[in-house]
């Protein structure tokens, strides 16, 4: 019988192909690259037009022995690898590795993991995408150039271990210069005027509006005072106006809006979003459906889907929730983007298998993101929430006070998805009671000083959005970014907020004394849209590099010759060394934090380093501290141990422990 060799990345994703093609088609994975720059050095003919040097991964040969003989005894093969630059790129690689036809239709690609995906996809092969594998390598080499030319510097002029990279150095600066930003803020004073009228049956607050036709900030209580003076006890209605407002349902997930729902609503990190998505995407054991792919591809910046997924969900809404839920606005519209807007958005693969079946099979953190994707899908194909809202402004010897109330009057798309921003709205009090030329007595003045809040912190969530707004980075690059700033401690995460560390600070300070345009967002903005412009097959990849090696090498010799040795402070703490009486400081190693002695070599006393929680010991009082077991799992235990023996697996508030 003839047989077909069907090429894909990942064991999971070939055990879901597997189950739709049958016993014609063998599926291997070549479980991610199987060709890459090496490690060691450069791996970039500089000298020969920047030709990259590429060498099979280590650990990889026995997977290419066995990909090559599958490859001789295939009477057909086909690349499948995802459908982005880096899916064509491994597909490249692959072909060269097994020398096959380059002129051959053997690429297929899908944006979902479905039967009808997968046989339509066999039935359109194409060549190998050049224009993508040069975007890929584009990329590729430009960040490997930065990276293994300033590094360097950095482990020459700091310490060893660190990085700099074409898009990690712009997201650090960013969140260095919003810390700058919070340390010198200066809060400016305000105040707040609130009242409550009555008229003997209901009692409405207002709020100081302005004066006459003017809206006026409040500086100062002298002035606030003034203005109490000014509109005395009476109150008079000078207009109520009664109107609909709609909000519109929210488009499907792209990978940025994703990373940020599920941050802000899921409370996950962006590394541990993309983690659970590839395994949704690639394919889970579903009871009754064996293993199937339950979402589309995720690495996308299109709101667009298909037309079917687009008529399936229609036909749900309104078999579940009525035909007067559906949305007759035209959503299915693309970005306007030609870059990854040939993905679709990323939506469940299959809206008719229900929620609750898909729930059993599924891990607890799987199934709250899948449930996310499935829930936005469905609400950005129903019609929009509509509320009543009554205004009504009052006139107290020309100072204005306003106030207003919203009811919902159609919950639309909010039955079935819905965040903080779309639950606020203003309620003030019943105002059907109230009509125009209606005077209300005073019954309570209330002033209240204010002081303006400083930027807010980035979060990842709100780095992403930024990220994106400036143009810095794709969909594919946020999550490793973020992780690699906090893998090197340039950045310290705490409760979701992230915080520059003194290395974060001086990597930071070298980046922009010495390599201003790497870290100058606008420059790497129109250097993500010219790299674009490879996709697309407008530029030669190498000229990119020809035009911009000249200026790095430029700028890594005078930071050799001018930069001095930065010295960077470890962080020192209370506890003290029990061998030479130093106080300890926290160092960095592979797995975490750790408390070392100052004085190495002299003095080589380490201990683990256990972090005071906010929590306090329910026996005796004390601090609690988040400890690790030797098998590396963590656990609470009090600060007073082993005088105080309380112990537990769970946050203490969590009521579950254990005093073993």
């Amino acid at each position: 019988m003839a047989k077909n060799l069907v090429i894909v990345e990942s064991p999971a994703k070939a055990k879901t192909i597997k189950k739709f093609l049958g016993t014609g088609y063998d599926v291997i994975a070549s479980q991610g690259h199987v060709r890459d720059l090496p490690k060691s050095q450069l791996g970039i003919d500089i000298e020969n037009d920047f030709d990259p040097k590429y060498i099979t991964i280590r650990g990889k040969g026995e997977l290419l022995a066995e990909l090559r003989k599958a490859a001789k005894k295939a009477d057909r093969i086909y690349l499948a690898t995802d459908p982005d630059r880096e899916g064509e790129a491994i597909s490249w690689h692959l072909q060269k590795l097994l020398k096959l036809d380059e002129n051959e239709n053997s690429r297929i690609t899908f944006n979902e993991i479905t039967k009808n995906a997968i046989k339509n996809s066999l039935k359109n092969p194409r060549k190998v995408d050049a224009a993508l594998v040069d975007a890929q390598q584009a990329r590729r080499v430009l960040d490997r150039i930065v990276g293994y030319k300033i590094s360097p510097l950095l482990w020459a002029k700091i310490k060893s271990g660190l990085s700099a990279g074409r898009v990690q150095s712009v997201a650090l600066k960013l969140i260095c210069d919003r810390e700058k930003e919070i340390s010198e803020f200066k809060p400016v004073e305000y105040w707040s005027l609130d009242a409550e009228l009555t008229n003997g049956k209901t009692t409405i607050p207002v709020h100081f509006h302005g004066e006459g036709d003017k809206r006026k900030e409040l500086a100062s209580e002298k002035e606030t005072d003034e203005y109490i003076k000014k509109a005395g006890k009476t109150f008079k209605c000078k207009e109520v106006k009664t109107s609909e407002k709609h909000r519109k349902a929210p488009l499907p997930f792209t990978t940025s809006t994703l990373q940020q729902e599920a941050s802000k609503m899921l409370n996950f990190s962006t590394k541990k979003t993309m983690q659970l998505a590839q395994s949704l995407y690639e394919g889970v054991e579903i009871k009754g459906h064996g293993t199937i792919g339950l979402i589309t591809y995720l690495r996308t910046d299109s709101v667009r889907v298909s037309e079917e997924a687009d008529g399936n969900v229609r036909k749900y809404i309104e078999e579940t929730y009525g035909k007067e839920y559906v949305t007759t606005a035209d959503v299915n519209k693309g970005t306007g983007k030609k870059i990854q807007d040939a993905h679709e958005a990323i939506r469940p693969s299959y809206i008719d298998i229900p929620l609750e079946t898909i729930k059993s099979s599924l891990s607890r953190d799987l199934f709250r993101l899948y449930q996310l994707i499935w829930k936005r899908f469905v609400a950005s194909r129903m019609e929009s929430a509509a509320y009543k809202t009554v205004k009504a402004t009052f006139d107290a010897n020309g100072v204005i006070f306003t106030c207003a109330s919203s009811k919902l009057t159609f919950p639309g798309y909010m039955t079935v998805y819905s965040t903080e921003e779309d639950k606020v709205s203003e309620n003030d009090g019943d105002l059907t009671k109230i009509n125009e030329g209606d005077v209300l007595k005073l019954k309570e003045m209330k002033k209240e000083q204010h002081f303006t809040l400083p930027p807010a912190h980035f979060t990842e969530a709100s780095l992403v959005k930024t990220l994106e707004e400036l143009r810095i980075g794709r969909p594919s690059t946020y999550a490793p970014t973020i992780t690699t700033i906090l893998a090197r401690h340039y950045v310290l995460k705490e409760k979701k907020n992230l915080y520059t560390t003194e290395l974060g600070e001086a990597v930071n300070s070298i980046m922009n004394g010495y390599f201003p345009e790497i870290v100058n967002t606008e420059f790497t903005a129109l250097m993500e849209d010219t790299l674009d412009s490879v996709e697309t097959g407008d530029v030669d990849w190498k000229s990119i590099v020809r035009n911009f090696y000249p200026d790095l090498e430029e700028a890594v010799k005078e930071a050799e010759k001018n930069l001095e040795k930065v010295k960077v402070m470890d962080e020192e703490t209370d506890i003290v060394c029990e061998q030479c009486g130093r106080k300890m400081v926290i160092k960095y190693g592979p797995h975490g934090k750790f408390l070392a002695c100052p004085g190495f070599p002299e003095c080589r006393n380490t201990k683990s380093y256990n972090e005071k929680t906010e929590y306090k010991c329910p026996k005796c009082g004390g601090d609690i501290l988040l400890m690790k077991s030797r098998k590396g799992r963590r656990y609470y235990s009090c600060e007073h141990h082993p005088e105080c023996d309380y112990m537990s697996w769970t946050k203490p508030d969590a009521g579950v422990e254990s005093t073993t």
